[in-house]
């Protein structure tokens, strides 16, 4: 299946703290790479990957955004378009837990009013620094209309099943919105499929391939 042989692009914005391993996620699921000693992304790094959902193909385009505070400001442009999110936090590190409901509110603010979100609790590998018990996490996930699971990038522990959870859910969400006849319009950025570090770019509609060869000027009622 080459990279153009998709049925729907879907934004997908991984944001948490610092640290957390955001970045560690990102180049686990896109290249199957892990970097003990990453450093912090310096704005925001995006690339894509076909992911299979039902009967479709849906391209993920994932943005790794910058988690350190002097680049919030600068992230939230990039929310904009989002039909998805990876909320991460560090299971060792109860600070980077506490700060979810921040990055929650932040990213609600500039994404798609339809925006599915999953918590993850990453670095699971770190069992016996345990901060975060997972009880307390699926209770907030649950308290808050998401998703939960824990995942390693380390180990590649739950990696691809956590971007597949989500696109799906995404994919569910576009199917009900398809039925209903909801015509909001999503954005994705024009260059999709390179990963780079970005200060901008282009957007278009989130659409199907075949109604963007048939309709060049306007997009998909998604």
């Amino acid at each position: 299946m080459g990279d153009d042989d998709y049925d729907y692009l879907f934004k997908v914005v991984i944001i948490g703290d610092s640290g957390v391993g955001k970045s560690n996620i990102f180049t686990r699921f896109m290249r199957n790479e892990f970097a003990l000693d990453s450093k912090s992304t310096i704005g925001v790094e995006f690339s894509a990957k076909n992911i299979p959902v039902k009967d479709r193909v849906v391209k993920a385009q994932v943005w790794d955004t910058a988690g350190q505070e002097r680049f919030q400001a600068l992230a939230k442009s990039y929310y904009r378009g989002a039909v998805g999110c990876l909320l991460v936090y560090d299971i060792s590190n109860y600070e980077s837990f506490k700060h979810v409901d921040k990055w929650l509110r932040q990213v609600k603010d500039s994404a798609e009013p339809h925006l599915v979100t999953l918590l993850i609790g990453n670095k699971s590998d770190l069992e016996e620094k345990r901060a975060v018990k997972q009880e307390e996490a699926l209770e907030y996930a649950e308290k808050h209309g998401m998703g939960f699971i824990e995942t390693s990038a380390k180990d590649d522990v739950n990696i691809q099943t956590a971007f597949t959870k989500l696109v799906t859910e995404i994919y569910t969400v576009l199917e009900e919105q398809e039925d209903d006849g909801d015509n909001n319009k999503v954005e994705v950025p024009e260059q999709e499929g390179k990963t780079k570090s970005t200060s901008g770019g282009e957007s278009v509609q989130l659409t199907t391939k075949k109604h963007q060869a048939n309709n060049d000027n306007s997009g998909c009622p998604c």
